[in-house]
């Protein structure tokens, strides 16, 4: 250790050897200081703490050397020589100038000792002080961290179960909380126009006294919103900063009251870009980290999950409506009736009578018994879910319910807690103790659908649970034990997901024990009518109508169409045929075996003028008399032929049409 000696008398510099020989290797800062807070030798370390050199220190004081320093350090070397006692671990902060003008922070960590003379009398301060800064900020980040998955984990809680009605104004209130908490000044749900020209807002909270944003913008934002329709975050801390590409960006910033810093991350909603949500400061210049960055994305997925819910319901308020203008349908031909199917092949929920279904419903008897992992393996909508209950059904747990958990529905942040639950104090925001699925689920069966979606880091904790049947709360070390039964389900391939480094391969083989494979409907097409009747007869029960035949044309097409979207397509198909049917015949949309599930959305003007379409066509485009189209539409021929020529219906290869 470098140091710098002025006399002194002989115990004090006995003493100072003696710490020089114990820290000349530490990362301490050394010093000691007389009397008069002058410096009577220091350390290196010190010295890199000053930004001194080492011989630059003796015989100058505290402030000499550097003021921001001796304001934080003085007031405890000052007592502890005129109190004559130590003062040890005490945290200051020392406010460092830097070239930029700015300000930097120092936390140190500093134990101040009295060095005494043979008759007891202080006369110098032996000073040890620890950088610590590195340390605080750490802390400081991982603090910030915790509450921020907390106050998303909260923010989540409250979507759950979240009737539609109450959608916009949760969402308003989110915005809200998320403004006050992270000290944005304004947040923003933007929606981009049919034609992708525009935005529109439709969620949106101001701090008081910052100005909102306006309703629509049209040409303000060109190269913004060309990033949004290519998927691209964007994120500024200064916007004097922005290239000059961005310079009708700037005068909208400026034009908005003067925004400092501004973000936006794109919104999708099934993968399909639909607008984008902003982050604004206007009072102090913001960093964005990508940390952060990835936490707001994950608060646009809990909002989209609400708004696709709530534009799931308008959808079907919708063709509720539409039905009110539509007539029954008939057509005089070969029919199957309802009581020529014996729905008797069905093992509760599954239904067919197939070779494939059937060897499905072997292998649910020769493991139900068993305690055995189970993995399902399928494709979208086949019903691995409910191959899954049939299971736990004829098992020895059958008496609890079965707990099941979607992977891929929550967020990675959060399914740690969801699946393991977490202890209160846990973490900032957690106010209670709160249970996981595997807990509630001990005694019974867990189901764990699209298996393939758990993130990696914690496949690890799944194995140990599938392993040893035990786990840790988040926040509690110790182990709980419970007895869980799992059956995991799949559409994907794990087998190639172990090859690509994203599911673990002793996971794999852990879940394999079992498989079984839920064969495509398109494997099993003489099921399609046992299941349609039993679909028919469902939704019967539901909207009160009773379905006594279904054209064999359209039963001999549903069994002919490819179904790429299995037995929750088909259920999709007859739900919208019973709801737009009125008569004792129910009709499908199939024509050469494309089915009008498949097909784009429609509006009301589109839906009405494909049905007039239909029903000209069936009467060969006879308007007037008996069973005319007038008469099956339940309209006049006079205003049969006003809706034609509003909609700009004509009638194919013929210059006029004669009613």
């Amino acid at each position: 250790m470098n140091a710098t000696f002025n006399s002194a008398p002989s115990k004090g510099e006995d003493i100072f050897n003696n710490l020089e020989q114990l820290f000349e290797l530490n990362q301490f800062g050394i010093a000691i200081i007389d009397c008069g807070l002058r410096y009577i030798a220091i350390n290196d370390r010190m010295a890199t703490m000053t930004d001194l050199p080492v011989k630059d220190h003796a015989g100058r004081t505290l402030r000499e050397v550097d003021q921001m320093i001796a304001r934080a350090v003085e007031p405890v070397v000052s007592r502890t020589i005129t109190e004559g006692r130590a003062f040890v671990d005490l945290e200051l902060v020392v406010h460092k100038p830097l070239p930029d003008r700015s300000i930097q922070e120092k936390f140190w960590l500093v134990c101040s000792y009295p060095l005494m003379s043979n008759d007891g009398t202080v006369y110098r301060c032996g000073l040890i002080v620890q950088d610590i800064t590195e340390q605080k900020i750490k802390e400081s980040v991982q603090a910030e961290r915790l509450q921020v998955e907390a106050f998303l984990s909260n923010l989540s809680s409250a979507f759950i179960n979240l009737s539609v009605s109450e959608v916009d104004r949760k969402i308003e209130e989110g915005l809200q909380k998320l403004v006050e908490f992270l000290g944005f000044e304004r947040c923003s749900i933007w929606h981009l126009s049919p034609d992708g020209n525009s935005l529109h807002i439709t969620h949106s909270f101001a701090m008081p006294g910052i100005k909102q944003p306006p309703p629509t913008i049209v040409g303000l934002i060109p190269v913004w919103i060309s990033m949004i329709h290519g998927g691209e975050t964007f994120r500024v801390s200064d916007i004097d900063e922005l290239p000059d590409r961005f310079w009708s960006e700037k005068k909208y910033c400026k034009d908005q009251g003067g925004i400092k810093s501004i973000m936006f991350i794109p919104a999708s909603i099934g993968g399909i870009i639909v607008g984008a949500i902003t982050f604004v400061s206007y009072r102090v210049k913001r960093e964005w980290p990508d940390e952060l960055t990835q936490r707001l994305r994950l608060l646009w997925e809990i909002f989209a999950n609400a708004l696709e819910r709530k534009r799931a319901d308008q959808k079907i308020q919708n063709a509720l409506a539409e039905i009110k203008q539509l007539k029954d349908r008939l057509e005089a031909e070969n029919v199957y009736l309802r009581d020529q199917i014996h729905v008797e092949y069905k093992h509760e929920e599954i239904i067919g009578k197939s070779d494939a279904i059937r060897n499905v419903l072997v292998q649910i008897k020769q493991v139900a018994s068993t305690g055995s992992t189970v993995l399902i393996l399928g494709e979208t909508g086949t019903g691995k879910e409910l191959i899954a209950r049939a299971i736990h059904n004829a098992s020895p747990r059958m008496a609890r319910a079965m707990i099941k958990v979607n992977c891929a529905a929550l967020p990675g942040a959060l399914i740690e807690a969801e699946l393991f639950g977490h202890e209160k104090g846990a973490y900032t925001g957690a106010v209670s103790t709160q249970i996981g699925r595997f807990e509630a689920a001990n005694g019974s069966t867990i189901f764990l659908d699209e298996i393939g979606e758990l993130p990696l880091e914690l496949q690890s904790k799944l194995l140990r649970v599938i392993q040893e049947g035990q786990f840790e709360r988040l926040g509690n070390p110790k182990p709980i034990k419970v007895d869980v039964r799992v059956i995991a389900a799949t559409n994907k391939s794990l087998v190639q997901a172990v090859k690509e480094g994203t599911f673990r391969e002793d996971l794999y083989y852990r879940l394999n024990v079992f498989p079984i494979s839920v064969p495509p409907l398109r494997e099993r097409r003489e099921d399609i009518p046992l299941l349609v009747w039993a679909m028919v007869e469902e939704f019967g029960k539901v909207f009160g109508k009773t379905i006594e035949r279904i054209p064999k044309k359209n039963m001999d097409a549903m069994e002919r169409y490819h179904w790429p979207g299995n037995i929750r397509e088909l259920r999709n198909l007859v739900e919208r045929a019973m709801i737009l049917n009125n008569g004792a015949s129910l009709v499908m949309d199939i024509q050469d075996g494309v089915s009008a599930a498949t097909a784009q959305p429609m509006t009301i003007e589109g839906m009405e003028r494909m049905h007039i379409n239909s029903v000209l066509e069936k009467t060969g485009w006879r308007i007037r008399g008996r069973n005319g189209a007038a008469e099956i539409l339940g309209m006049k021929p006079t205003t049969l032929n006003s809706r034609m020529k509003k909609l700009g219906i004509r009638r194919r290869h013929l210059s006029a049409e004669t009613p």
